[in-house]
């Protein structure tokens, strides 16, 4: 994965739904010593899946819609619980948003899988308080290659 693109995921905020509000986090921050110290859902295993604009490229809202309404339909239908949640770029005056769902519980191999599928770069993956950004793009020589990274907490 080009250096560039790589950068743009880890400094994606991404806004998740709490019982508290929204969360903002990114996949830059230090390293963690204590993950307890993170929110509860930090500490939860869970995917962040899209299904808009695959391999970078800009689809109509119409059709990134449609799309993401039938990653929907194949998550609810594999009895996963989801949340809808946005990435969205860490700078204040950027204009890119990208609709994606908080998919709890899902195994690596699955999340690859609907990455692949719905031919997108790469997947966000949350481990034991540890988000990993796994490459699921086949014409990407690194495919499967994951960068282990630490959230930061956005305000």
């Amino acid at each position: 994965m080009d250096q560039t693109l790589l950068r743009q995921y880890l400094a994606t905020v991404y806004e998740f739904p709490t019982a508290n509000g929204p969360l903002r986090v990114s996949l830059d921050g230090d390293v963690v010593n204590d993950p307890v110290a993170l929110p509860d859902l930090l500490n939860r295993n869970f995917a962040v899946l899209t299904a808009f604009n695959p391999r970078s490229m800009l689809l109509p809202r119409r059709v990134n819609e449609a799309r993401h309404a039938v990653m929907r339909d194949m998550l609810v239908l594999g009895c996963y619980r989801i949340e809808g949640c946005v990435g969205f770029e860490g700078e204040p005056d950027g204009v890119w948003r990208e609709p994606s769902w908080l998919v709890h519980g899902m195994d690596r191999e699955e999340a690859m899988a609907f990455g692949r599928v719905f031919r997108q770069n790469a997947i966000v993956l949350c481990r034991n308080g540890r988000p990993e950004l796994i490459v699921t793009d086949p014409t990407f020589d690194d495919l499967g290659c994951t960068v282990v990274s630490n959230w930061r907490i956005r305000v």
